[in-house]
């Protein structure tokens, strides 16, 4: 299998990926078991190590110890003990103690939790730490950190009482409608395995009780070297003086002669579907899973990548049909998304979600299953692999083209998946040669066949969430019996495909001039006056050689709009962003967009008004037309999509008020804001106060006169290509006659609200499934102009 090298030569690199030769491969090629283009070995003792040099961010390295050690190894009266030794890890170990190794971390910039953090799941605990490395001994002791969690974690008397409150913070966290509802779901998913009994938080009985004697017996059986790997990957001048570091902290570290092997837990497979019908009172929605289970394959040759390949195809066009669909009329969905994932070490898990209106899971239910059965009767159309081929390929030439500008805490994501799971890391070059050559050749055939995997006798899990019972299991085997009757019938039809406009501008607008244009060369920026009134300034960097990023406001708000005309004013971005704000259907929009990297959103603020988004360079002029449709586009409201917008609002505002935490949310607004309208909840009631056509035509005068904006551009432009796009598509956009939504920034209108003048303390009370605390303290800040925040 003949591939690029991991290094490049800078000449090879500037050719970019257009001329990237195709891979000379066979299926039956072998992909490199050792990581490409990172400073990989294994010391004496057993320890795995990962070092690579990556400036982005610079001075910084992200570090990691991954331990395959999780919760499915407790015995039953130590559920839970996986999880507490994370937490010991940092409270004490031999060389630090009292927290002293959180205290070191904050002290170098390495704040707890954005900068040293802990997870553990089933099967695995990482530690991770971001740290500045500018100083050589900083990067010396962090290593030193990771090292004393190896091996050294203290676990006293006084260090477990004092972990018992954290942990048990979290344990109460999760008890929660999302806990309860993802815990019923591990069962289901996890019935007849070890797994199923072995939720990473563990019993509150063991977090409360256990002794230390079997928290350090579970530490001392399980966390050796061999089961770990140390990651480093950050600015270092070189990774061997890294990798001596390494040495030095763990080098003299003795493993067990005969360490216990890390178990294997199977999930027993099922042929029968097995069904659920979870009603959790406080739920956010309605919705429907359907989960089949696999063994996790290797990933070991050409063939493997091939069909990691396929099957990411086939979830893209799946959830791009989902979307379509849920833009229909009476859609019987609000939103349904397929996916894919490691779900425990041996399980792979084929997932798809809806969410819904209440009581609709069970038509959700059939649709979700007949689109399965007619990918599986009538596959993929060859414009559907187009769109999802082009958009695959987009995602890889981006990577390739940003390939020395990733970040290192992906890199050393990347590795700690090749020590955990064994993923190959053949390193971008290769992958993208590898995509290059292989996409082409994937058939829809090839990508419709997954959809044999969401086959039901496929250890396949189905279930409903709802606030209220309505489905019972009866209704949901009826559905299926339904759907596998008609499939084995073949009277389900081919999917039917809407006509898409091959350009986004229609006519190429006349292109404006510029006025006037400054030089600010302190800061390397060019400011433009153009012939419409519209002010652009602009900043070339070099930070990722495949992004430009822009943004455009005009003063003038919400603030400015009548109290009775506020809640139309205020649902206008979401109506207009439903029947689609570029002149086009965002259905239709999806597939005209395939293959492009540009994209555009909206956001209509208290005190502005704005769009913003981010392209490649190559896709400027496509952002731009979006940008002109937007401004050229005189949004209509359509029924069905006003309908579909409404039935969604209401169905969050029910969910907002079955959330036991709304009752006290709500009244500190009150508090707050002095129950002013501009803050106050908005209940069903409200809906129908709602003018859909003000809605849209609000919406459209924010986006009307190019004259009152300002859009700033940073990235990788080249001003002689940027220039002529600018003046056809944002210089033609056309001036109104007469000033639209014109604001000078000091004499907008503040917002109407009225903080408490003396100190109020109030507690609220709402009923709960599980008992829960929130406390809330605000303060009011008053600026220098004497107005209050």
């Amino acid at each position: 299998m003949e591939l690029l090298p991991a290094e490049t030569p800078k000449i090879a690199q500037r050719h970019g990926f257009r001329s990237l030769k195709l891979a000379n491969i066979s299926m039956e090629d072998v992909l490199d078991e050792n990581p490409v283009g990172v400073d990989y070995g294994r010391l004496n003792n057993g320890l795995h190590y990962y070092v690579r040099s990556n400036s982005k961010p610079k001075m910084r390295a992200a570090l990691a110890l991954a331990v395959k050690v999780g919760s499915v190894m407790e015995e039953e009266a130590e559920r839970g003990v996986a999880h507490i030794v994370e937490h010991l890890a940092f409270s004490a170990t031999k060389k630090y103690t009292n927290h002293d190794i959180v205290k070191f971390l904050e002290s170098i910039g390495a704040e707890f939790g954005a900068c040293q953090n802990a997870s553990t799941s089933a099967d695995e605990t990482i530690y991770e730490l971001l740290v500045p490395v500018d100083k050589p001994e900083l990067l010396s002791q962090a290593i030193s950190v990771l090292a004393e969690f190896s091996s050294e974690v203290r676990v006293s008397l006084d260090d477990l009482e004092k972990e018992r409150g954290a942990v048990l913070e979290e344990y109460r966290g999760s008890r929660n409608a999302n806990g309860r509802m993802q815990d019923a779901h591990w069962l289901l998913m996890m019935e007849g395995s070890k797994y199923a009994e072995r939720l990473p938080i563990g019993l509150e009985k063991v977090i409360r009780t256990v002794s230390p004697e079997t928290v350090k017996q579970f530490y001392n059986k399980w966390y050796h070297l061999h089961n770990m790997a140390v990651v480093a990957v950050g600015d270092f001048s070189d990774t061997q003086s890294v990798v001596e570091l390494i040495k030095i902290h763990f080098g003299q570290k003795v493993s067990p002669d005969s360490p216990p092997l890390v178990p294997h837990y199977p999930v027993p497979p099922h042929s029968e579907p097995r069904f659920s019908c979870f009603v959790e009172s406080e739920a956010g929605g309605s919705a429907v899973m359907i989960s089949c289970k696999v063994q996790v394959s290797e990933l070991k040759t050409v063939k493997d990548y091939r069909d990691l390949l396929a099957e990411s195809m086939f979830h893209c066009a799946l959830n791009q049909r989902f979307f379509k669909i849920s833009r229909r009329k009476d859609p019987p969905y609000f939103s349904c998304s397929s996916a894919a994932d490691v779900f425990v070490r041996p399980v792979k898990a084929y997932m798809m979600t809806a969410t819904c209106k209440e009581k609709g899971t069970v038509e959700a239910l059939e649709s979700m299953l007949m689109e399965i059965a007619r990918v599986r009767l009538h596959g993929f159309t060859e414009r559907e692999i187009l769109t999802v081929r082009s958009l695959l390929m987009s995602e890889i030439e981006s990577a390739y083209l940003e390939r020395d500008q990733m970040q290192s805490t992906s890199l050393r994501d990347e590795y700690l998946q090749h020590f955990l799971r064994g993923e190959p890391v053949i390193g971008i070059e290769s992958e993208a040669q590898l995509q290059k050559t292989i996409l082409p050749q994937i058939s829809a055939a090839e990508v419709s066949n997954h959809a044999e995997t969401f086959c039901t006798t496929c250890s396949c899990v189905v279930k409903t969430v709802e606030p209220r019972s309505h489905a019972t299991i009866d209704d949901l085997k009826a559905v299926l019996h339904k759907v596998n009757l008609l499939e084995e019938e073949r009277i389900i039809s081919p999917w039917d495909e809407e006509h898409i406009p091959e350009e986004i501008v229609s006519g190429k607008p006349d292109p404006g001039h510029i006025v006037q244009q400054l030089e600010f060369p302190t800061v390397g920026v060019t400011e433009l006056f153009l012939s419409n009134g519209m002010k652009v300034c602009y900043k070339c960097t070099d930070f990722l050689d495949d992004q430009v990023l822009f943004t455009g406001f005009a003063y003038g708000g919400l603030s400015e709009v009548p109290e009775d005309e506020h809640y139309s004013c205020s649902m206008a971005s979401t109506i207009a962003g439903e029947i689609g704000v570029f002149g086009y259907k965002p259905s239709l929009l999806m597939d005209m967009l395939a293959g492009k990297r540009a994209e555009v959103g909206t956001k209509i603020g208290s005190y502005m008004r704005s769009f913003s988004g981010d392209c490649s360079p190559t896709d400027l002029e496509t952002a731009l037309q979006l940008v002109y449709q937007l401004f050229t586009t005189d949004v209509v409201p359509g029924e069905e999509e006003v309908k579909i917008v409404m039935e969604m609002a209401e169905e969050a505002i029910n969910a907002q008020e079955r959330d036991p935490y709304t009752a006290f949310s709500n009244r500190v607004r009150e508090l707050n804001y002095g129950n002013s309208y501009f803050f106050r909840p908005v209940k069903t009631s409200d809906l129908r106060k709602v003018n859909p056509r003000k809605a849209c035509e609000y919406f459209s005068s924010c986006f009307k006169d190019p004259s009152t904006f300002t859009v700033l551009f940073v990235g990788n432009l080249n001003p002689s290509v940027a220039h002529p796009l600018i003046l056809q598509y944002l210089g033609g956009i056309p001036k109104p006659s007469e000033t639209v939504l014109s604001f000078n920034r000091d004499e907008l209108k503040g917002l109407p609200f009225t903080f408490p003048a003396t100190i109020v303390r109030e507690v609220v009370r709402s009923p709960m499934v599980e008992a829960q605390c929130s406390v809330q303290l605000t303060f009011p800040v008053v600026l220098k102009n004497e107005s209050m925040v």
